[in-house]
């Protein structure tokens, strides 16, 4: 037997969010699916440079050049900014202003990713938290593995196409109900021919609680239980699946986070897929899943003491302000939302 299903674009699709959270809502985070989305946001996130939509801030958006000054420059070609396209999404905007009053913050993502290696951006005791328009749009512009969401061949990448090709995709953005999250209870777990095989702690940090020997006896069951119930019987589309899981604080019960493919895009995280396999193929099976953790900072999984995802940070200076302001004007914006979310911070929920 292969490592991997047979993967198929219909097979890919029943992984975006659309598909499956409708079916898992009352057991995962309270999201709004926003889809789909137009050419020009598409275009927008592929453009160069880092930049917020004109009128995605809270103040409208101002001109640093008169008009005068305008006139002046207008008459040189090798000028890019005189001929940058400016984008606006008013509507857009509105949803998401909607859903931040609903929920009072979010965080986003495509389809399939989440712009997690920005986080840096925004303070790290709210990473991903969202309050306006324009932090949706400067994580998902600042972000790398958005890229894969906005590229048709890498989200069917290694599919066998038929002869039309690959199917129609749209692009979603999805604004999830913004929580303080313990990484430490994030685990993925995988699924093959429909039967639990193994979890992985998710953050490759030590966290002293998994060295625990009862916590290692309760998660698997836990997760098992939850899954039996309330995923096996619901998700009718693949016997073969990974998904992801926030444990609630004791260790109970869970969210689901996402769903993804059995397939090598997904990062098996602690094991390999081959010890996977391994696990799915022995005759010697119990009912034990193999739940795998970091049991010492100095595991050769353990993370260093280096930034996660440092190869994204690129200077605050260099990014590009599509609605004329100049840094200083959007620096002092960015330090005075970051203290009205740490205002608000004491007031969320969590989870």
């Amino acid at each position: 037997m292969s490592l991997f299903p047979v993967l198929t674009p219909s097979y890919i699709l029943a992984f975006q969010f659309s598909c499956w959270y409708p079916r898992f809502a009352k057991h995962s985070i309270k999201s709004t699916i926003i889809r789909p989305l137009s050419d020009d946001f598409r275009e927008y996130l592929n453009a160069d440079g880092v930049f917020v939509p004109e009128g995605s801030e809270d103040a409208p958006a101002q001109s640093t050049l008169s008009d005068d000054e305008h006139d002046e420059d207008s008459g040189d070609d090798d000028d890019d900014d005189s001929i940058k396209k400016h984008y606006a999404f008013p509507d857009l905007d509105l949803s998401i202003r909607q859903c931040v009053k609903d929920y009072e913050a979010v965080f986003p993502k495509l389809n399939f990713s989440s712009p997690k290696d920005a986080a840096w951006l925004l303070p790290a005791s709210s990473p991903l938290k969202c309050t306006s328009p324009a932090d949706v749009y400067l994580l998902l512009k600042s972000s790398d593995f958005i890229n894969h969401d906005l590229d048709i061949h890498a989200v069917f990448e290694g599919c066998q196409l038929d002869a039309d090709g690959a199917p129609k995709y749209d692009l979603e953005l999805i604004l999830r109900k913004w929580y303080p999250v313990d990484r430490g209870r994030e685990l993925r777990c995988f699924v093959r021919a429909n039967e639990l095989i193994g979890i992985s702690q998710r953050d490759t940090n030590y966290y002293e609680f998994w060295n625990d020997p009862e916590t290692q006896r309760k998660v698997p069951s836990a997760v098992r239980d939850f899954w039996e119930t309330n995923i096996k019987p619901q998700w009718m589309s693949h016997r073969d699946y990974t998904f992801d899981f926030l444990l609630t604080r004791d260790l109970s019960r869970g969210h689901i986070i996402d769903f993804n493919p059995y397939a090598p895009k997904t990062d098996p995280l602690l094991f390999t897929y081959e010890e996977l396999d391994a696990l799915h193929t022995s005759e010697s099976k119990d009912q034990q899943t193999t739940l795998r953790v970091i049991d010492s900072a100095s595991h050769p999984a353990a993370t260093s003491n280096a930034p996660a995802h440092q190869h994204n940070m690129i200077p605050f200076e260099a990014m590009n302000m599509s609605t004329g302001r100049d840094i200083e004007e959007f620096s002092d914006m960015w330090k005075e939302s970051v203290k009205e979310s740490m205002q608000n911070e004491e007031g969320s929920g969590q989870i």
